[in-house]
């Protein structure tokens, strides 16, 4: 059966053929990479947003912008490839749930997973930055798709639970999933409003799920890329009420080796 017994390096070393030759890969120092995005609150409420996404990367350092022309200005991660800055884009001037999960869990932006391959900073491609343990979970089969899967344990001993997927026939990236369940009082809830310290022993605990799929592959350049970057951002909370919001990208420009401004990357 393919995949079978396979070791991690020989997954990663074949994901990285994927994306293109030793010498391709090499020769991108940058990225912009363009396109359309819409939201859509897909359960605890409803509405759809349509604006512009880009993830823009250099080496390590990325910023991923989703952003609409609404009081809901939509989110935008950064790192300088070793800090990491979230946005506030709500009217209010806080962060959005979203936002406040990715701050939460640093190691998404710092060791380069969110945003897969379309970013430089692609933690395949830095693997001796991030220098994570990485472990092969054989074929698991999603929405009917037989897929590979490679377990990611940060050295920073983050708790949460990171699956990356791949493509058995072409060993492209094709998910991450990211599963944590916070204690109340921590994450996202300490930033309600009206939350006070003294619920959290009366309050269940908060159950968040982060999928990234990423899929429509072009080859521009002798690069290989997805097109179609989809999120979908779950949050199950004390009360029993779900949360369920979705980000749809679909690009349609990737510039490579552009010189960038460093405010791209800014940390604030």
């Amino acid at each position: 059966m393919r995949g079978a017994g396979l070791k991690p390096e020989e997954l990663v070393a074949r994901h990285l053929d994927s994306l293109g030759t030793p010498a391709a890969r090499a020769a991108v120092k940058s990225r912009v990479v363009q396109g359309t995005v819409r939201f859509k609150i897909l359960v605890g409420g409803g509405g759809w947003l349509e604006g512009q996404g880009a993830v823009v990367s250099e080496e390590r350092k990325v910023d991923i912008l989703l952003k609409f022309h609404t009081d809901y200005q939509g989110e935008q991660f950064i790192s300088d490839g070793n800090k990491s800055y979230i946005a506030a884009t709500r009217a209010d001037h806080r962060r959005t749930s979203f936002g406040e999960f990715v701050k939460s869990q640093s190691v998404m932006l710092q060791e380069g997973l969110l945003g897969g391959a379309l970013s430089t900073g692609w933690t395949l491609l830095n693997l001796d930055h991030a220098n994570p343990k990485l472990s092969y979970g054989g074929l698991k089969k999603v929405d009917g798709r037989q897929l590979m899967v490679l377990h990611y344990e940060s050295t920073k001993g983050n708790d949460m639970n990171i699956r990356l997927y791949f493509d058995p026939e072409t060993y492209q990236h094709v998910m991450t999933v990211y599963e944590l369940t916070a204690s109340a009082g921590l994450g996202a809830l300490s930033n309600r409003p009206g939350a006070e310290p003294t619920q959290s022993s009366r309050q269940k605990d908060i159950r968040y799920t982060l999928e990234e799929r990423f899929s429509n592959f072009i080859t521009t350049d002798g690069i290989t890329l997805p097109t179609h970057y989809n999120i979908h951002f779950i949050e199950e909370l004390q009360s029993g009420q779900t949360g369920f919001y979705e980000w749809d990208m679909s690009v349609s420009d990737v510039q490579d080796n552009l010189t960038l401004d460093p405010r791209n990357f800014q940390v604030r």
